[in-house]
């Protein structure tokens, strides 16, 4: 257990959702050519600037910004290549909203901060160093291997074991070194098998117990295709993939995540405040809405 445990950062607006859980919606916008979700349609700057402004409208607290792609079997990018990709959007939404770079290279991740980003979403787990000498929040996620074999036959003798106790080790490495905003992520999809998938889901509550505010992203992830494939018994394209992500962020968010990862704001902000109960985003009403009445509280 964290010895200390981290609230939010007060500085940026908070949602409350699903109760008593404070969750922020954190909006995917990849400036890359081969993204698993979008193709490379916000490869263009002007059209990422666009998009992220457009994920502001639609109530994204945070809006991450990566110019490598992590899907399985990527090809690493250079150093510079991500910069010229990420930084010009940066420059132009920190104006606008907060902005998180999606980066595992440390002169990217200074460069980014520079630029506005002031929160470091870190999917090697390795650049406390560097949010702690720019003084900047840090995300720490697990991933079993690189994104180029992470999906090689994974296997854990106990995933939520395995998982939890990295992310503990690393937030705390993190404190010590005096980063004040530590999020840790258990890294849905990155080297994990659809069953490690559902494990970790099912185990929020228990990660999020650690202290640390506790960051999930299942948007549009190839698992939800192999859950609901099509008529043909294919996994479901991303494109057809929006209800599960959707339902699996309203979930992660009732057991106990402070924020969610989405590529689809608008429906799951939406989505979010109904199963809070909040719909005028001033008070929780006395009554629950009809569904969570008729099933109970969502996790």
């Amino acid at each position: 257990m964290a010895e200390d445990p981290q609230p939010l950062d007060d500085r940026w607006p908070v949602r409350r959702y699903c109760g008593d859980v404070r969750a922020l919606v954190m909006g995917v916008l990849n400036v890359t050519p081969d993204s698993f979700c979008d193709g490379g349609a916000y490869f263009d700057q002007r059209r990422a600037i666009a998009r992220g402004l457009e994920m502001v409208a639609e109530g994204a607290d945070i809006v991450d910004v990566g110019g490598e792609s992590s899907r399985p079997g990527a090809q690493p990018v250079r150093e510079a290549e991500e910069m010229r990709r990420v930084l010009p959007v940066i420059e132009q939404l920190a104006e606008h909203v907060r902005v998180s770079v999606d980066t595992a290279k440390p002169a990217v991740a200074r460069a980014a901060v520079a630029a506005g980003a002031t929160l470091i979403n870190d999917i090697s787990a390795s650049l406390a160093e560097v949010a702690a000498a720019c003084g900047t929040g840090w995300v720490a996620m697990h991933m079993k291997g690189t994104p180029r074999d992470m999906q090689n036959d994974p296997r854990y003798a106990d995933v939520v074991v395995e998982v939890r106790d990295f992310l503990a080790e690393r937030a705390a490495g993190a404190r010590r070194r005096g980063v004040s905003e530590v999020w840790i992520d258990p890294g849905i999809g990155f080297g994990k098998t659809v069953a490690h998938n559902l494990s970790l889901l099912a185990h929020c509550g228990e990660l999020a117990d650690l202290g640390y505010p506790l960051l999930v992203g299942t948007s549009r992830k190839s698992f939800l295709g192999r859950l609901f494939p099509l008529a043909d018994g294919s996994p479901a394209p991303p494109g057809e993939r929006i209800e599960a992500s959707v339902a699996t962020a309203v979930w992660a968010a009732a057991a106990g995540a402070a924020m969610v990862r989405v590529h689809d704001v608008a429906a799951t902000v939406q989505a979010l405040t109904i199963a809070g109960g909040e719909p005028d985003g001033d008070k929780r009403p006395d009554a629950p809405p009809p569904a969570m009445a008729a099933t109970g509280r969502l996790a």
